[in-house]
């Protein structure tokens, strides 16, 4: 009576891999010790957060989601070529985003001319960052934490690294608001009216190379659209408000990237995964009540003029 054995073995085997996936995606043992070894990232994390909510709202404005990706794929570049040198790798990143976003700004005032310098930078960045990283010959980590990202990259002086041009954006971004606001809704009514459109658009392009550069460090060039563009989306789903679309925006940044921090440290997923995923999950939500609010509305006016 031994024929059912073999599919008991085969159900074991397929259990224990069910275990053992789950264990690569997620594991609580040791979890409280991970934590304390994490803290930088985790800092690091709610100034990806603020910077990444923020400059979000502007890259949707003024429809630059395309010069997001444009801008990382240089700063992967730079901080490849960082790496291979034995530099800051932070420093090659933004050396690289700003760059990217100088060259954007310089040369594509136009949408259309916009398009296609991002198109033409795009896959010069990521053909030299995947050069650079050819001729590396350190630890294979170090390589692919630059295009998904990981959460044990930062130490001491990486944070203050990011520590540093997290403040340098957020106060340019407090400087900026107002007329960019006004430049990025209305561009030929405020330069009627005196705003340096121009300048204020090549001066957040430079603000928005370092805002990628930064959200590189964790998220990887890959899905750094997921910090910069997913949030102010989701936002602008449900409000309007100039006032709390940017907070909603910045909420919704650090929920992704705290929450993708924590879930992925008893695992051995890049961070990026995590992240990405609270925030799509976050927009679809958004989404979703957006469309119930607008049919809600849209038969209470119809009620209405009935």
């Amino acid at each position: 009576m031994t024929g059912p054995a073999p599919f008991a073995d085969a159900a074991g085997v397929a259990q224990d891999d069910r275990r053992g996936l789950w264990r690569e995606v997620f594991d609580f043992g040791d979890y409280g010790d991970l934590l304390v070894l994490v803290q930088s990232s985790l800092v690091a994390g709610v100034l990806l957060g603020l910077v990444g909510g923020l400059a979000g709202v502007f890259v949707l404005m003024r429809d630059l989601p395309f010069a997001v990706h444009g801008i990382s794929e240089l700063s992967f570049a730079g901080a490849a070529a960082a790496l291979l040198l034995g530099l800051n790798v932070v420093a090659g990143s933004i050396v690289g985003s700003l760059l990217a976003a100088a060259a954007i700004g310089v040369l594509g005032v136009r949408a259309r001319d916009r398009n296609s310098v991002i198109g033409i930078i795009l896959p010069f960045g990521l053909g030299l960052g995947v050069l650079f990283l050819s001729l590396y010959q350190g630890r294979a980590a170090n390589k692919f934490g630059l295009l998904t990202g990981q959460i044990i990259a930062v130490d001491t002086p990486q944070l203050t690294w990011l520590a540093g041009t997290s403040a340098v954006v957020l106060l340019a971004l407090m400087l900026l608001w107002r007329p960019l606001t006004f430049a990025s809704v209305d561009p030929e009514v405020a330069e009627a009216r005196g705003v340096p459109v121009r300048a204020l658009s090549l001066a957040f392009m430079l603000v928005l190379g370092l805002a990628v550069a930064l959200c590189v460090q964790i998220v990887g060039a890959l899905l750094v659209l997921s910090l910069l563009v997913t949030p102010a989306a989701a936002a602008a789903r449900v409000t309007a408000s100039a006032v709390l679309l940017p907070v909603l925006s910045v909420v919704f940044a650090l929920v992704a990237m705290e929450g993708g921090m924590l879930l992925s440290l008893g695992s051995s997923v890049p961070v990026s995964p995590y992240v990405t995923t609270i925030s799509f999950l976050i927009y679809l939500t958004c989404r979703l009540y957006g469309t119930k609010r607008g049919l809600r509305l849209a038969r209470t006016r119809s009620a209405g003029a009935d």
